[in-house]
């Protein structure tokens, strides 16, 4: 019989789900129930926390580390972004914590951080600014995540059209997505994802 694939979803408030209705609603188990809808039997262990910016990522990978993750999925930096942090502050942690799961053995997607000038309450006036901002650091953090090993999802774009164009896609507090947000977001990633675990199950079959 063929072990689960063993999935961790690392990172912040989007990774861990706030926002969503129900738990199931959220990212990660939405992530669980695509590969499991493939036939790839997963367990799935959220280890983000809300607020968290990229730095943040180290304890994380500390107690992923007993699970022995077949694939990590990292969402991180829309905090960075939130809080001013420097880009190059942001990206150095999560190149450490990419290395970090790789030499564990963990294969990893990594979701770079959302373009958040789609976000309602960000006056129009300030809409390029940000959206500049979210740009500079996808670009790095994807230069960073590929350079220690990771697969980039960039699925920004997409995500941020979709959000833009829907406003249901956020719950009530504005900011963070609904249920059918994180349905949106996880339709997004589900290709990468679903790629990536079915390279981890082929490679651990050979």
């Amino acid at each position: 019989m063929t072990a689960p694939l063993r999935l961790v979803v690392l990172g912040d408030s989007i990774a861990y789900g706030t926002g969503a209705a129900r738990v199931e609603d959220g990212l990660g188990p939405r992530l669980a129930q695509v590969l499991r809808s493939e036939g790839i039997d997963t367990e799935l262990t959220v280890l983000a926390v809300p607020g968290a910016v990229s730095r943040d990522l180290a304890a994380q990978v500390r107690r992923a580390a007993p699970l022995r993750a077949d694939l990590a999925v990292v969402v991180v930096g829309a905090n960075d972004l939130a809080r001013f942090l420097p880009v190059d502050q942001a990206t150095a942690a999560l190149g450490a914590a990419v290395a970090d799961l790789r030499a564990a053995g963990t294969d990893v997607v990594v979701v770079p951080a959302p373009d958040m000038s789609s976000v309602p309450f960000v006056p129009p006036a300030f809409r390029p600014t940000v959206q500049a901002a979210c740009r500079l650091m996808q670009q790095r953090q994807a230069a960073v995540a590929e350079a220690h090993g990771a697969v980039v999802a960039p699925v920004a774009a997409e995500v941020a059209a979709s959000f833009t164009a829907e406003p249901g896609l956020f719950s009530a507090d504005r900011f963070h997505p609904s249920s059918a947000g994180y349905a949106r977001i996880a339709a997004a990633l589900a290709p990468t994802v679903l790629a990536a675990a079915r390279d981890r199950r082929e490679r651990r079959a050979a």
